[in-house]
């Protein structure tokens, strides 16, 4: 297919963005009614079809119920809302958010050493290449974003050779919500990227098809810096 010109940000994409954005920080709270269409479109300054269309994807979304010829209703995203919705409520109006970063760690650590077991049982040897090269990228650049990057890429191969698709949209969730903060993370996450030999063990691990030896160096890779990273974000939710 031809490439062809980018189009500037549509209009729909911008009333989504600021209905999703006041949904998540409560600004409509989960049973109240929107202002009706004609409102919206009078105080966003745009078309009603522009914040009809809108209003469809937030409700596919999950984050409204829209009845034909009632009330938009909010509904709670923590009951509705898919993973999709996780680098919002991570980084909202650009700020980190402790609560769901401290989810988005622990959901690490419980789901990454069961992912590299299933990549030693259904991929094995066939990883080999893959993980050793990327590896030897994260040794030999001492870039801090850069070696995240590496890590990055290693773990999106061994969630490839696990063979899962719920597995590989959880990473892709993970991923996106993880990548905005990761100039800000780079420093604690050296503790991970800095442990090249337990990088090396894992990747021996899968290539032996051995998963209970992968599950363990997953767990010897990911603890340290999830641990860190925990207690800083304890720290922070008990400052005032």
């Amino acid at each position: 297919m031809a490439l062809q010109p980018v189009a500037r940000r549509s209009v729909p994409d911008e009333v989504f963005d600021q209905i999703i954005d006041d949904v998540v920080s409560g600004e409509f709270a989960p049973g109240e009614s929107l202002p009706s269409e004609r409102k919206l479109a009078e105080v966003l300054g745009v078309s009603r079809p522009a914040v009809r269309e809108a209003l469809q994807r937030v409700a596919q979304a999950g984050l409204v119920e829209v009845r034909q010829g009632d009330a938009t209703t909010v509904r709670d995203y923590r009951r509705h809302a898919s993973l999709d919705l996780l680098p919002r409520l991570l980084l909202p109006r650009g700020e980190l958010e402790p609560d769901v970063a401290r989810s988005v760690l622990e959901a690490r650590l419980l789901i990454g050493p069961k992912v590299a077991a299933l990549a030693a049982e259904r991929a094995g040897a066939r990883l080999g290449n893959a993980l050793r090269e990327t590896v030897d990228g994260l040794e030999v650049d001492q870039d801090p974003v850069v070696r995240q990057r590496h890590a990055l890429v290693f773990w999106d191969h061994i969630v490839d050779g696990a063979d899962s698709i719920v597995f590989r949209l959880m990473f892709n969730s993970l991923r996106a919500s993880y990548e905005p903060a990761i100039d800000v993370l780079a420093t604690v996450m050296e503790a991970e990227v800095g442990q090249i030999e337990t990088y090396r063990a894992l990747t021996g691990a899968i290539v032996a098809g051995d998963s209970a030896g992968a599950r363990r160096a997953a767990e010897d890779l990911l603890t340290p810096a999830t641990e860190a990273l925990l207690a800083a974000i304890r720290k922070l939710e008990e400052m005032p």
